[in-house]
């Protein structure tokens, strides 16, 4: 043997088995499946794992048989009577339960015999899907069509009824996708004599997942069309406001627009985060179902619908309205976003309008003080000019007589020299003010 010296990612081992986690289990006909799954009503993808695993350790214990690994998301056991496959899925966790051998009555549901009520009473979450499979062989075409058109088919609603050869022919799938006594749905799988037990498992595994995945996809269907009703509304109110903002007359304050533009804007995103895991998860279940139908290679038999011909006219339109929905509020934000930006723009301009104004009326009152302060700087020149040639008339008085002038004269000689020095001053203490303001 050749030792390994390759240096592995630690994930690598982790992620190949992850491909084979999930097994087709073989199968025989004739026999009976029944599934049931059990979903979490809140926040089912963050449920603790150890009470998924103390549910099923429960059952095993009451049968008798070996405990899974603490963190395993698959456990299969064959308890004699029937066998048990266990999942554990993203958001919910699944019972298979498989018995082999003819039966005198169909769906007559012994296999839930093995599934104690009590046990049920303690399940994390409540039956999201339970599905019960009839497993008969049949000769040929003909002694299928016969058990179809006998007590098989009255197993069913007629008006709803699919049927369609699987496998490339070489099986029969029956169902009408309803809830029947015991709160089962039920399918039927006739196969050919010469059809193996792993071609079996494989069919009977696509049609539960089929049934599963479109009960889970389904559930974003009602929220769909509660937030379908308050995006009528909202429409309503953004179309409003938006007549609002396009008007050239401001019948409202723009703040108050704008604080109702704020509010509806933080609804539809709160909108869109409750639902974004919803429409998602949707999405990619809704992928799984028409994967596994196409899995199935349907074709046309005794001139019934097929089971992609019913997901079309019943299912898809579903899907289409969560669809819809998860768009409308993408839209709506987008739209929102707009009013807003156009609604903030207006404001803007408006503000900077006044400011504008704001800066004219500030330079015209700037313009206006600053002539009313020239004023006051000649009058005081005059009011400076005046006191201080009187005061040298004083002081000059007595020179009068000693120069040969009269008084009136000497001051009339002196004033004019003043009132320059007097100006010049002024001058030179108004430009060292305004150097030093700047």
């Amino acid at each position: 043997m050749i030792k390994s010296v390759l240096d592995n990612h630690p994930r690598r081992f982790a992620l190949t088995n992850e491909l084979h986690a999930r097994p087709f289990t073989p199968t025989d006909a004739p026999g009976r499946v029944l599934m049931v799954a059990f979903k979490e009503t809140e926040n089912a993808a963050e449920r603790d794992p150890a009470r998924d695993h103390a549910h099923l350790t429960a059952l095993i214990d009451r049968h008798g048989g070996p405990h899974p690994a603490p963190d395993a998301n698959h456990y299969f056991a064959d308890f004699g009577r029937f066998r048990l496959k266990w999942e554990r899925h993203t958001e919910f966790v699944s019972y298979t339960l498989f018995e082999s051998g003819p039966s005198d009555t169909l769906f007559a549901g012994t296999l839930f015999q093995h599934l104690p009520g009590e046990w049920l009473a303690q399940a994390p979450g409540k039956v999201v899907a339970a599905v019960e499979i009839e497993l008969i062989r049949a000769r040929d075409f003909e002694a299928a069509a016969a058990l179809i058109d006998g007590a098989l088919g009255r197993q069913f609603a007629r008006e709803s009824m699919v049927v369609a050869r699987v496998l490339d022919g070489a099986a029969v799938a029956i169902g009408d996708f309803r809830i029947h006594e015991g709160g089962f749905t039920r399918f039927a799988l006739v196969v050919h004599d010469d059809v193996g037990d792993r071609r079996i498992g494989r069919a009977v595994q696509r049609l539960i997942e089929v049934e599963n995945y479109r009960i889970l996809s389904m559930l974003a269907l009602p929220i769909a069309r509660d937030a379908a009703r308050r995006l009528n509304e909202i429409d309503r109110e953004l179309t409003s406001l938006i007549r609002l903002v396009a008007s050239s007359e401001r019948t409202a304050s723009e703040q108050a627009i704008l604080d109702q533009l704020t509010a509806l804007s933080a609804e539809i995103e709160a909108m869109s985060a409750a639902t974004a895991f919803r429409f998602g998860a949707a999405t990619a279940y809704e992928a799984i179902v028409h994967q596994r139908i196409a899995n199935l290679r349907e074709e046309r038999m005794m001139g019934r619908q097929l089971f992609s011909e019913f997901m079309m006219r019943r299912y898809d339109p579903a899907m289409r309205t969560c669809h819809s929905t998860a768009g409308r509020l993408a839209d709506m934000a987008t739209r929102a976003s707009r009013i807003g930006d156009l609604l903030r723009t207006r404001v803007d301009v408006a503000v900077e309008a006044q400011n504008q104004k704001l800066l004219a009326s500030m330079n015209a009152r700037a313009d206006t003080q600053l002539r009313l302060q020239e004023t006051v700087e000649g009058l005081s020149v005059v009011a400076i000019s005046y006191y201080a040639v009187s005061l040298l008339g004083y002081a000059l008085a007595p020179l009068a007589k000693p120069l040969g002038v009269d008084k009136t004269t000497l001051l009339a000689l002196v004033a004019l020299p003043v009132v320059i020095a007097v100006g010049w001053s002024m001058r030179r203490i108004r430009k060292r003010i305004t150097r030093r303001g700047d």
